[in-house]
């Protein structure tokens, strides 16, 4: 079987969980972990592994947690699959610094890159905004949820560019 990686779903979960709420709005590392039922010391990993990406950002103290450090319009699940897993390669001999002694001519190999630039091009196009407007039901569900976290104790915070 080919998949992505744990890491990388919990990491697509998680932004588009941000991708539902109102832009600015920020939930703590506990929060986001509770309500998307992740591990929390890998949810820090992910988390970090987002910021160094520019994907997230972090603010500390009173009101602090994390969000998006971007619109969703201009996140995909190709950048997501960068941030964690380095990016997106179907076979090890299409990794740059492990030749192939077959390289030349293969025709798998061929195939293998084909395969991989296609999935590439598609995953650069699928952004958040477009995982959020094709599913409203979803994006009601992340609001309720969150809702429901914030009034037992964890309120997320605006930040004032985001208040409408």
């Amino acid at each position: 079987m080919i998949g992505i990686s744990r890491q990388s779903d919990y990491a697509a979960r998680l932004v588009l969980h941000l991708a539902c709420l109102p832009a600015g709005t920020r939930v703590t590392i506990p929060e986001i972990s509770r309500i998307r039922l992740l591990p929390a010391p890998y949810t820090r990993r992910i988390v970090a592994d987002l910021v160094k990406a520019g994907i997230l950002q972090t603010a500390r103290g009173t009101g602090g947690g994390i969000n998006l450090a971007r619109p969703a319009s201009a996140i995909s699940l190709l950048d997501i699959l960068e941030a964690v897993e380095g990016g997106v390669v179907l076979n090890a001999c299409l990794e740059g610094g492990k030749p192939c002694v077959f390289s030349q001519g293969c025709r798998v190999q061929r195939a293998w890159g084909q395969a991989t630039d296609l999935l590439q091009r598609h995953l650069a196009t699928v952004t958040f905004d477009t995982l959020v407007d094709d599913s409203p039901e979803h994006q009601a569900a992340h609001l309720t949820t969150h809702q429901a976290g914030a009034t037992e104790g964890h309120k997320a915070s605006r930040s004032p560019s985001s208040v409408s």
